[in-house]
């Protein structure tokens, strides 16, 4: 599906465009966002491992409850470019920060959030708005099966998800080499069309459209969102264009 990839109704944030049903509500930070963090990360870092002083981290962190009135503090995950899941109820939630590349909750209040800066950020929800998930998926954890291991996750059949593609680099800016598209195409064909070539051994690289492919091929067909590019969008931090000392933006979903 297409449309709007965006509506930007808070200063500093992006809302997501999609059918969502009622109750669910997504967001995305941007950097012009309301933090304190000083340059290289101006201004509005929430990225605890990339290099930005704690104390201001976790300034921002308190400010993303606060600017979006958020019922607790987000669930932040220790990503690792996994396939991991976090069960983000209040009874089965044990360790504050756990190792997960994405989480799901059923319960009213209760934030998911996903930290990015060039990977892809995908919101999912089932279309009754009983359940809501999201996901990190950069190309490792996206060959990986963690769009696949999300949708596994959610109670609702796939066929009743639906799911939003936040920002991440572009096709236009991703060059990739060949290990990461033979990790595609090797098991999906197809996936050939994701690639486009450009110096010898090396490739573009549509990391949406891959995510497209694999969501499809779970079952879920209403995608949103895509054609977003933080490499080139000064909006979003990107590792690619600013190295480690990149800050990282978050995108949040939550049942209200």
């Amino acid at each position: 599906m297409t449309g709007a990839e965006v509506v930007a109704t808070l200063e500093g944030w992006l809302l997501p465009a999609w059918s969502a049903p009622p109750g669910v509500r997504a967001a995305v930070s941007t950097r012009q966002g309301p933090g304190v963090s000083q340059p290289p990360y101006e201004r509005f870092n929430l990225g605890s491992r990339c290099g930005d002083t704690p104390e201001v981290v976790a300034a921002n962190r308190e400010t993303v409850r606060s600017a979006l009135q958020l019922p607790r503090a987000p669930h932040w995950l220790r990503q690792v470019h996994g396939v991991d899941v976090a069960e983000c109820d209040p009874s089965s939630l044990s360790d504050p920060e756990p190792n997960a590349d994405a989480s799901v909750t059923r319960s009213i209040g209760e934030p998911l959030a996903i930290l990015t800066a060039d990977c892809m950020p995908v919101l999912f929800c089932a279309i009754d708005g009983s359940e809501v998930a999201a996901a990190h998926a950069g190309w490792r954890g996206l060959a990986a099966g963690v769009l696949e291991a999300t949708v596994a996750h959610m109670q609702a059949e796939p066929a009743d998800v639906m799911a939003w593609l936040g920002p991440c680099i572009g096709a236009a800016s991703y060059e990739v080499g060949e290990e990461v598209r033979s990790t595609f195409v090797n098991g999906d064909s197809g996936a050939a069309s994701c690639f486009a070539p450009t110096r010898p051994g090396h490739w573009l690289c549509d990391l949406a459209g891959l995510a497209r492919r694999r969501l499809a091929q779970a079952g879920v067909l209403q995608v949103y969102g895509g054609g977003f590019d933080t490499l080139t969008d000064p909006r979003f931090y990107s590792y690619r264009r600013d190295g480690a000392q990149s800050g990282r933006f978050a995108t949040l979903i939550w049942l209200e």
